[in-house]
């Protein structure tokens, strides 16, 4: 991913210099194995990052999908769209929920902000790198969360987004929490590629409905009407979603024990019984 920036001939003192800079913003590097490092995100298969820089608390990687969730939607939000996504955001922050978002305008940078206004936690998913803050209206904002929340990339310093890139940085949002919540769609919006990745990978889905004249709940009123995704109207139904999904799994964890246990008794039994 450097070639892309760089080109193929890369000094080593120009290695070492981008390395000085780097400490210099205090921006940190996870790979596989890391401590902090995120498993959630290794439910992307062969299409899961292999390194993700930092800027922050990078701690809030390790902790588990339950505690994160995933809230996304139009950038250009309607005053409706931003003030239900606030309210949604700030009581799940206020419940030590950890709000994540790709810091755009519009839906994700309200969730942000209303994290951050309730003293919690909030972590902005970038589709550069985390020294070039995006869109360049947030640098304080993204600046704010780098501070007391965390910025992270799975893109090295001094990259550039593309259309790609904010399509592959979807599939990290909705990796990184169990639940991912739309707050205004339209049929066209590249967040209905989040809310694919996040039902691809098993992921609760909500969205919140909108007016049948707004265009910009075009796309979160298909998913409902399409029972793509649970409809959400406030905290407490994506509080349902996370407890429905937890008792899934606990569940699954459940039968996959007594299948084993089963098999077990079966192949332990003496030949001829």
């Amino acid at each position: 991913m450097w070639r892309e920036r760089h080109g193929s001939r890369v000094s080593a003192e120009s290695v070492t210099e981008r390395l000085r800079e780097v400490d210099r913003l205090g921006i940190g590097v996870l790979i596989p194995g890391d401590q902090d490092w995120p498993a959630s995100v290794d439910d992307l298969g062969d299409s899961a990052p292999f390194v993700l820089w930092t800027q922050g608390a990078a701690s809030f990687l390790a902790r588990p999908p339950s505690d994160l969730v995933t809230v996304t939607g139009a950038r250009a939000a309607t005053s409706y769209g931003e003030h239900v996504v606030a309210e949604i955001a700030g009581d799940l922050a206020q419940e030590e929920r950890v709000i994540v978002a790709g810091g755009a305008y519009g839906i994700e940078g309200v969730a942000h902000r209303a994290a951050l206004a309730s003293g919690g936690d909030t972590i902005a998913v970038l589709a550069g790198g985390v020294d070039r803050p995006y869109p360049a209206g947030h640098s304080e904002l993204l600046g704010r969360i780098a501070d007391t929340g965390l910025v992270v990339s799975e893109m090295p310093p001094g990259a550039t987004p593309t259309r790609h890139r904010f399509l592959a940085r979807g599939r990290l949002m909705a990796a990184l929490s169990q639940t991912t919540v739309l707050v205004e769609a339209g049929a066209r919006s590249g967040t209905l590629h989040t809310a694919l990745q996040a039902r691809l990978l098993g992921r609760s889905l909500g969205a919140v409905p909108g007016p049948v004249t707004s265009a910009a709940s075009s796309g979160t009123n298909g998913l409902l009407r399409d029972q793509s995704a649970r409809l959400v109207t406030g905290s407490g139904d994506v509080r349902q979603l996370l407890d429905e999904h937890a008792q899934s799994e606990l569940r699954q964890s459940r039968e996959f024990a007594q299948t084993m246990q089963t098999s077990q008794a079966v192949t332990s039994q003496p030949p001829g019984l």
